[in-house]
């Protein structure tokens, strides 16, 4: 078990869950630039290859030429126009993915700084798992949590109440 420091609660309970499905020995290619959550993989000692931060709805050629025994995607899919065809394009037979979850108190996220920090679709859980199912996806296990805020308000008291995060392990269906 990992004994290191999370900067945030959903990092711990991601963390968790990685642990709980995937050993050490695979090797992953994380969806994504090296973040603050791959240098806490890195620590563990998974073994942690990300892509460079392409368009991934343009150019899936680091997941297709990639032979990581498991791909992690955390709160990737959010951000794709089409994430049914990056979930197709996967070799791997393992994934774990996580989202945040639309909340119906609230708009879907965009950042007015950051072009790229946007959430094209903000998904329920079944949204999710209709999405994994239609790209070959069986899902073995999922997890939801809340992201309690310390603010006052109607929304932040929501907030306590209803999940905001959704993280699934799913394997490949063999045809």
């Amino acid at each position: 078990m990992y004994e290191g420091k999370f900067p945030h609660k959903r990092y711990k309970l991601t963390f968790e869950f990685l642990e709980k499905h995937i050993s050490k020995e695979q090797s992953i290619l994380d969806l994504g630039v090296i973040n603050p959550f791959t240098e806490v993989m890195v620590n563990a000692g998974f073994k942690v290859e990300n892509t460079n931060g392409e368009d991934l709805d343009f150019d899936s050629s680091a997941i297709e030429n990639s032979n990581a025994d498991v791909v992690t995607a955390f709160e990737i899919f959010e951000h794709l126009l089409s994430p049914l065809t990056v979930l197709q394009s996967i070799k791997a037979d393992k994934l774990i993915a996580s989202i945040p979850m639309r909340l119906w108190f609230s708009s879907a996220y965009r950042s007015k700084t950051d072009k790229w920090d946007r959430h094209f679709h903000e998904f329920e859980d079944w949204q999710f798992d209709w999405l994994l199912e239609k790209a070959g996806w069986k899902i073995i296990d999922s997890k939801k949590w809340t992201n309690p805020t310390k603010k006052i308000g109607i929304r932040p008291i929501l907030r306590w109440f209803t999940p905001r995060y959704y993280i699934v392990y799913a394997e490949r269906i063999k045809n």
